[in-house]
């Protein structure tokens, strides 16, 4: 890696002699992670527990999101990405960095014409000058009409050098607004997702109510007829009134999360009208698509952000090693002179001026060599910036196929303690109702039981978030639907 960013580095300094840039290297990885992802996930006999196939270079489509099956879904990414105030400044930002560049190439590229009309009152004592009279007389009035047309010769590349950093300064705008579409539509996707999770959690804790305080309403009627002591009864009202305490905290969470989506579409918290999530109109996945490492730089638009800046880095070293060297300037002024009573454009009032002039600096206190170093350094930063974007692209990737390699697995098992405690709660309410078993075996029961259903569906919400994780660390396939028609 130190040899490619050395490399780049004279990359750059050849550049400011007119050399094109070479785009950076991508650092070497032929697979994510030490050891290979298997390519097909663990399942589980529940809703949101199907195996997912791992799919090497398939496509990823632009929106990403329908891939969850769920038109809510997608018409709350889609008024995300049309309202919201971030893109809008984002997209605000590009058009000032394509207005910034298009202002300078005309500066640079083109001759500069400027149209000069003026009047004058000029009164000059002849004494001043020495003589009793003068040829005309004083005061008197000057017309002036001019057009001057001036070039700055770009024979070091300076001009050059700064388009090319303006332009990378457009590219780097443009892929920070991918990036942060990017972001909000995964932002949106688990901020369903989360919501959805809260819903079913909310219902399972409701049913948990329900059946503790059914269980309450018989112990109470074996207590009347002697049946149940009165410290299980005080045991299982203390229970009913714990779970019922996890309600306001639940209920809390998913009105914040409404919030939240209120805010990601452009509109304020209290808007209405938002489509409500639950885990069982979400689908899984079946297929997932994984990009080849190499390929992984090409679709982040982070990376992409971080390899502008690196372009931009190298023109401006290549605009301060220009400064180093002469500056040409042409110019010439055609027009016409005229004094009070003349014809500012009768024949003889013409006149003209070519000329050209030669900036060389000769001594600046070390100043324009300090420049370009620090230019240089500048340059580094960003080839080390551009390499750590790149790793922590793979990172990303690599982190997001473990967890989903584990969560699979994770769901699976608490699938299975959740039928385990369904089953087991059936068992001991049924001996309990018979009197063959003690109170507290029911509320071991019960508390198992709701566990074991919190657990699994923070474990369903998992798999969807790590699938969403994915695509979106994959870079979300914004490219493709730059290539559609009307893009």
């Amino acid at each position: 890696m130190r040899r490619a960013l050395s490399s780049m580095v004279i990359v750059a300094l050849a550049a400011c002699g007119g050399e094109p840039l070479r785009p950076p290297e991508v650092p070497a990885a032929e697979q994510y992670t030490p050891t290979a992802v298997a390519p097909q996930t663990a399942s589980a006999g529940v809703h949101g527990g199907e195996s997912q196939q791992l799919v090497t270079g398939k496509d990823i489509p632009a929106q990403w999101w329908t891939l969850f099956r769920s038109p809510s879904l997608d018409r709350l990414v889609r008024d995300a990405l049309e309202g919201s105030p971030t893109l809008a400044r984002a997209g605000a930002r590009l058009r000032q960095a394509e207005e910034d560049l298009n202002a300078r190439t005309g500066a640079t590229q083109y001759p500069k014409v400027d149209a000069k009309l003026s009047a004058n009152r000029v009164d000059v004592k002849p004494q001043s000058l020495g003589v009793q009279a003068l040829p005309v007389a004083m005061p008197l009035n000057l017309y002036l009409a001019s057009v001057s047309v001036s070039y700055t010769l770009d024979l070091f590349g300076s001009s050059r050098r700064e388009l090319e950093a303006l332009r990378a300064e457009t590219d780097y705008q443009r892929y920070e607004l991918e990036a942060a579409r990017l972001m909000l539509a995964g932002n949106a996707v688990t901020a369903a997702i989360r919501e959805a999770s809260l819903r079913e959690q909310i219902a399972g804790t409701e049913e948990m109510i329900a059946l503790q305080a059914k269980s309450l309403a018989i112990a109470e009627q074996l207590e009347r007829i002697g049946g149940a002591a009165k410290a299980d009864i005080v045991a299982q009202r203390l229970e009913l009134a714990q779970t019922r305490a996890m309600l306001p905290d639940l209920q809390r969470q998913l009105e914040q999360v409404r919030h939240r989506l209120a805010v990601y579409t452009g509109r304020p918290p209290s808007a209405t009208g938002l489509p409500e999530f639950r885990l069982s109109e979400l689908q899984l996945p079946e297929e997932l698509p994984v990009s080849l490492p190499s390929e992984l730089a090409r679709q982040r638009p982070d990376i992409r952000a971080a390899e502008a800046l690196l372009v931009q880095a190298a023109a401006r070293v290549g605009v301060a090693t220009a400064n180093l060297y002469p500056q040409i300037t042409l110019t010439a002024t055609g027009g016409s002179l005229a004094s009070s009573g003349g014809d500012l454009f009768a024949s003889g009032t013409g006149f003209y001026l070519l000329g050209a002039s030669l900036a060389q600096p000769i001594f600046r206190g070390g100043e324009l060599q300090a420049k370009r170093r620090s230019a240089v350094a500048a340059y580094e930063q960003a080839a080390a910036a551009y390499q750590e974007a790149v790793l922590q692209g793979f990172q990303n990737v690599a982190d997001t196929l473990r967890a989903l390699e584990s969560d699979a697995v994770k769901l699976r098992e608490r699938a299975d303690a959740a039928a385990q405690a369904r089953s087991y709660h059936e068992i001991v309410s049924a001996r309990y109702n018979a009197g063959g078993v003690s109170f507290l075996a029911l509320l071991d029961a019960q508390r198992k039981l709701r566990g074991a259903r919190i657990d699994q569906t923070q474990a369903i919400a998992d798999r969807y978030a790590d699938s969403a994780a994915l695509l979106q660390a994959l870079g979300g396939g914004w490219w493709r639907e730059q290539d559609q028609p009307g893009k």
